[in-house]
């Protein structure tokens, strides 16, 4: 089915980087995989499920060298709405059903279509993401008691607000020493896992200073198991699948993008000779896990761009570092998950609000903002729509828009002047009289959107005394079906008052086109000027 070259002229050496760069990734994977889950509304475990099985599965069967994939920060309003709306056991049903979109996508050549999504969409629900993101973690970061996580944004500052004054002071001091080290340690030692360490210094802090003044993971969700869980099929219904196809092909729409540019940017980051990734056996691989991982309850996974370029900086050399990550994350889970139930939630609160700032492409957004154009419109709109709404509705709202700007656009680029006819012309069409031939160049597409601009030129063109008109139609880039019924139309005008249409220069692809609706043996075959 698919042709894998990842593992041509492996030896010990390249598993020797493999072997550091997955355990390096490893370590930055288990905070992730915890806090990712929790943000999710969902217990932390199930973060770490994810990136064991889905770790696996798509460094086996993906199409990159060195992807990375687990849970990722862009899904979480996603999966926290799916959460709150219909609970966690209809979450698997989501991921599975995502993973199933993602095999068609696979095969249905999708990955293709990815590339057409604006710019300014995306831009516009990453960074609105990061808002929710980081937001959402201001609770834990005051150590607040009484919230209730809502569907909506503007509920969950108003509740905010409303218990502001249950602030824990001790979980204040511990977010901010976890905040402090994300800041520092990277100046001071950066090779050393920044993310791991602000978990730990202040977990240790808390647990020796204040024991028991901090909610925990412990207290907070009881503790992690030492142990993947048993298979589970999802109690699947026709009424479930109706009212979660949508979010799960949102989920799969969204883990293409996030898993091809995690690809792209792997594929810049390191030179492999000029072999790229496999876009359709990435969405595969990516499709499959996220099948599998929702039966052992894990949650939708995608390629995480930071981890996956961690895994190239700590030297990875082919899909075994992905598979070593998965391993380590396992052995922490059956070895080290006890001692897990001691970390505060509060010192989760700073990691998360790191990746939202990171993944928040602040200076694009302000830069695609200021220009005022479209695209801004598409971008703001996008943005708010993901903050206060939902991502499914600023992402069909925020592609709609830019198609209508795009549409827009287009309309103005279709040009019909008039051009003087040649000597040639003249005594071909019209025996030499200048005056009863007419010659206009059409310039650009000649589609839906331009059609009625067109129709707009009959009565200028069809003027009495007028007996033949050529169309240079060399420079139309596009011709649809509505741009045929608006030339057709012409010529119905046309031989109404006695003129005839000469098309001069129809590109060869547009004249098998016309022959093969009709419209060449309409205008006939003795005026077409080439």
């Amino acid at each position: 089915m698919f042709k894998d070259h990842r593992f041509l002229h492996y030896n010990i050496a390249r598993f020797r980087k493999d072997l550091i760069a997955g355990i390096t990734v490893g370590i930055v994977a288990i905070p992730l995989g915890m806090a990712f889950a929790i943000a999710s509304g969902v217990k932390p475990e199930y973060g770490l499920y994810t990136t064991i099985i889905a770790g696996f599965l798509v460094a086996v069967l993906g199409g990159s060298r060195y992807q990375i994939a687990g849970p990722t920060g862009a899904f979480i309003p996603i999966l926290l709405a799916i959460v709150l709306q219909y609970g966690y056991e209809d979450l698997l049903i989501a991921g599975l059903l995502a993973g199933v979109f993602l095999v068609i996508m696979s095969f249905a050549g999708v990955s293709n279509l990815i590339h057409f999504v604006p710019k300014s969409v995306t831009i516009g629900f990453t960074t609105g993401i990061a808002v929710i993101i980081f937001t959402g973690q201001l609770g834990n970061f005051f150590g607040l008691t009484g919230l209730e996580q809502k569907e909506f944004f503007h509920e969950d500052m108003i509740g905010l607000i409303q218990q502001f004054h249950t602030v824990n002071i001790f979980s204040i001091v511990t977010a901010v020493i976890g905040l402090a080290v994300i800041f520092l340690l990277p100046k001071i030692a950066p090779r050393v896992p920044v993310l791991l360490v602000a978990l730990l210094i202040p977990t240790i802090l808390s647990v020796l200073i204040f024991p028991g003044k901090v909610e925990t993971i412990g207290s907070a969700f009881g503790g992690i198991p030492s142990s993947l869980p048993a298979f589970k099929f999802p109690e699947i219904t026709l009424s479930k699948v109706v009212a979660l196809w949508t979010s799960a092909l949102v989920i799969a729409a969204l883990g293409s993008i996030e898993s091809l540019l995690s690809a792209v940017v792997a594929d810049g980051m390191k030179d492999n000779g000029g072999e790229k990734h496999n876009s359709k056996r990435e969405l595969f691989g990516q499709g499959i896990a996220n099948i599998v991982t929702p039966l052992f309850g894990g949650i939708p996974a995608t390629g995480a761009i930071a981890r996956t370029a961690t895994n190239i900086r700590s030297g990875a050399e082919s899909p075994v570092s992905g598979i070593i990550q998965s391993l380590f994350v396992l052995a922490f889970l059956l070895l080290l998950a006890p001692y897990a139930s001691y970390i505060p939630l509060a010192a989760m609160a700073p990691i998360l609000m790191f990746v939202a700032w990171n993944m928040s492409a602040l200076k694009v957004f302000l830069r695609i903002l200021s220009v005022r154009s479209g695209d801004s419109i598409v971008l703001f709109t996008t943005f708010l729509l993901t903050v206060f709404v939902n991502l499914t509705v600023a992402v069909q709202v925020g592609i709609l828009i830019a198609i209508i700007s795009f549409l827009r656009k287009m309309i103005n680029k279709l040009d019909l002047k008039v051009e003087n006819t040649s000597e040639v012309e003249r005594i071909k069409f019209n025996d030499g009289d200048e005056i009863s031939l007419k010659k206009y160049i059409v310039e650009g597409p000649l589609f839906f959107g331009t059609a009625k601009s067109f129709e707009d030129n009959y009565p200028a063109m069809l003027t009495p005394g007028v007996k033949t008109i050529i169309l240079d139609m060399e420079h139309v880039s596009v011709i649809d079906a509505t741009g045929e019924a608006a030339l057709s139309a012409l010529l119905d005008d046309a031989k109404r008052a006695g003129i005839t249409i000469v098309i001069k220069r129809l590109p060869s692809n547009k004249v098998t086109l016309f022959k093969r609706s009709g419209l060449y043996d309409k205008i006939g075959e003795d005026n077409f000027f080439m």
